[in-house]
């Protein structure tokens, strides 16, 4: 290193060290990632280039992000140091750590994109911020122990070598007025980043991997913590408010002058039956037998559809928890950003709990975790619900634990529990069951299926299917049960990033309504979104209501069309029969023609009636939320 010594300034040279480790190690990053995803891509040299070159431009841009703090000290630690012993030994060490922290990030961004095949992203952002269910989550799924032990000997291999360029990094000489113009120059760039560069960059090829290789996984992540919000009518292809709402009115049959209000009849006396709707984390439809699986893993769910309502044919609205969460419970096309579940002011919204709660219901929201995670306790808590969590649970009724809660049995034997109180206090009851055994670290209890604990995801969703029959079982010896609609859901599919950004078939979950007293089994194979779960619940127990919702009931006979949504943090996506509508930030509208059996698309050319349904719901969905249109009078 003795070139740095002799041709770089002291106090720049801490800047080329920081500049090369932290490039090295995306570049290495991005090699490893690449050849993981090469089975996804048509790898060719014109996209290899596009994918490195790309990526090297965003990791100058993170980089610059990281110089902020170098600029601050260029201004704050004078130039003569009294002490040089003091600058060597913090210049060492704040080295060390910075080395550490790239070689553990490029570790961090193989294992979420071997989860999530994407780079850093709002999930990423969300696991910073509940970190007692992420630590333990990675605790108990990978050899933390062993991975930072290693780092820790691969970070000693360059420090040696360069510890000595890096021992006097400020010595030059120069007054203030100087230091603060080199400061400013420096910050020149994070603020040109700030302004001028945006993720929709990657986007360099319609492969979705392509486009995430070609991407930073910190610039990604403060991306994602910055939009974590994204206003509609500034960031997608919006049209006149005014224009839209009308036209969603016409969608929805609304008479409503500004918001979509609209009366609701049911086709008889209303039924109080009890329902127990269970959202399954993780349930995509691949994993039963109906839709191809021959692993055998849901045998009792095979089973109990042969004798419920069983929906071939529905959407999920999101990739995440909260977005299933969102859905059924607020009828509301995904928005932009974060689920409304976690935004502040989610307070009184029109919800399924809001109506059942109007017709004497018991409403609890029951979950196996701690629901303070993803903010449910306080959404429910304030939109009709009451909220039963992992520590509403005592020691005499936890069996076995997990990172993400309490496994799938305890957690319906508590909602039994709760289903026997609520009758004997002769109310119908309406709880809303939120699972976590379909989830990394996949553990639960051993003995209750031939899958040992912990060995993948096959365990654990026939662990899931195991336990929802123990439920079904055990609420048959009990007195209202014969007047209890079960329902069950997934909140989201177990993946859903593939080669397309929005991969159609991945989005396809089940629903089974299971009341053999009450409903006739039937394979209802219609279109169906997530959002309309809600109003065909509501349909079925013949509840009259004034309706806000974006859903509907899917058995109503004067529905012809058939419409979905899907979409990530930012893609939103309107699937209208055989073809698909694509909202991208930056105002890009794309339009697809697609095949059910296997989702491939092919670009077809521009309808604005497929458009402007489109807007209708997503940008309509917007305006009554940032408008409060859709609220509960108090």
């Amino acid at each position: 290193m003795k070139w740095m010594t002799e041709k770089i300034p002291g106090r720049y040279r801490l800047v080329v060290i920081f500049f090369l480790i932290m490039t090295a190690a995306s570049f290495i990053t991005r090699i490893v990632l690449c050849v993981k995803s090469l089975p996804a891509m048509e790898l060719s040299l014109p996209l290899l280039a596009k994918i490195f070159g790309v990526g090297l431009f965003f990791d100058v841009v993170a980089f610059s992000y990281a110089l902020i703090p170098f600029a601050i000290l260029i201004v704050v630690i004078p130039d003569r140091v009294h002490n040089w012993r003091i600058s060597r030994i913090f210049s060492q060490i704040f080295f060390f750590i910075f080395t550490f922290a790239m070689l553990f990030n490029g570790v961090s961004e193989y294992i979420f994109f071997d989860e999530f095949a994407t780079r850093y992203n709002f999930i990423a952002v969300d696991y910073l911020i509940y970190t007692t269910e992420v630590i333990r989550n990675i605790r108990e799924s990978y050899p933390v122990g062993l991975i930072i032990t290693s780092l820790t000997v691969i970070t000693v291999i360059p420090f040696i070598p360069i510890s000595r360029a890096v021992s006097r990094t400020f010595p030059s000489n120069a007054p203030l007025r100087k230091r603060a113009a080199i400061s400013g120059s420096i910050l020149l760039l994070p603020i040109a980043s700030f302004f001028f560069v945006d993720l929709a960059m990657t986007e360099i090829s319609p492969n979705n991997y392509a486009n995430e290789l070609a991407g930073n996984g910190l610039y990604g992540f403060a991306s994602a913590f910055r939009n974590n919000e994204l206003d509609f009518n500034k960031f997608y292809a919006a049209k006149d408010d005014n224009l839209v709402m009308n036209h969603l009115r016409t969608l929805l049959v609304s008479p409503d002058k500004h918001g979509i209000a609209r009366e609701i009849h049911g086709k008889g006396a209303m039924k109080r039956h009890n329902v127990i709707l269970v959202c399954v984390e993780s349930l995509s439809a691949e994993y039963m037998t109906a839709f191809g699986n021959n692993k055998g893993i849901t045998p009792n769910l095979d089973r109990l559809a042969k004798e419920s309502l069983f929906f071939t044919h529905l959407y999920a609205s999101g990739t995440r928890t909260v977005r299933g969460l969102e859905a059924i419970t607020l009828s509301i096309p995904p928005l932009p950003g974060t689920a409304i579940v976690k935004r502040p002011g989610n307070e009184n919204l029109f919800s399924i709990g809001a109506v059942m709660k109007n017709h004497g219901y018991d409403n609890h929201f029951i979950y196996g975790g701690r629901g303070y995670f993803d903010n449910m306790n306080y959404f429910f808590a304030n939109n009709g619900f009451k909220d039963i969590d992992q520590t509403d649970m005592t020691k005499e009724e936890v069996t076995f634990k997990n990172a993400w809660g309490v496994c799938d049995e305890d957690l319906f034997d508590k909602t039994i529990k709760q289903a026997d109180i609520s009758f004997a206090q002769k109310q119908p009851f309406f709880s809303f069951v939120m699972t976590t055994s379909n989830h990394r670290p996949y553990t639960y209890p051993e003995g209750k299926i031939d899958i040992p604990s912990g060995s993948g995801r096959d365990g654990a969703v026939k662990y899931t299917d195991y336990a929802l029959n123990q439920l079904i079982e055990k609420s048959k010896m009990k007195p209202w049960f014969k007047e209890t609609i079960f329902i069950i859901v997934a909140d989201h599919c177990a993946g859903s990033a593939r080669k397309l950004a929005l991969p159609i078939k991945n989005y396809e979950i089940p629903m089974l309504i299971y009341a053999p007293n009450i409903v006739k089994p039937k394979i209802v194979d219609k279109m169906m979104a997530q959002i309309d779960i809600a109003p065909t619940l509501l349909g079925l127990l013949n509840i009259s209501y004034s309706s806000s919702f974006f859903g509907r009931d899917i058995f109503d006979k004067n529905i012809n069309n058939e419409r979905a949504f899907i979409g990530t943090y930012q893609k939103l996506g309107y699937i209208d029969g055989n073809r698909l509508l694509t909202l991208d930030p930056g105002k890009k509208v794309e339009q697809y023609s697609f095949t059910r059996a296997d989702g491939n698309t092919t670009p077809i050319p521009a309808d604005d009636r497929l458009l402007m349904n489109g807007l209708a719901y997503y940008q309509g969905s917007a305006y009554t939320y940032k408008q409060k249109l859709g609220r509960v009078a108090q």
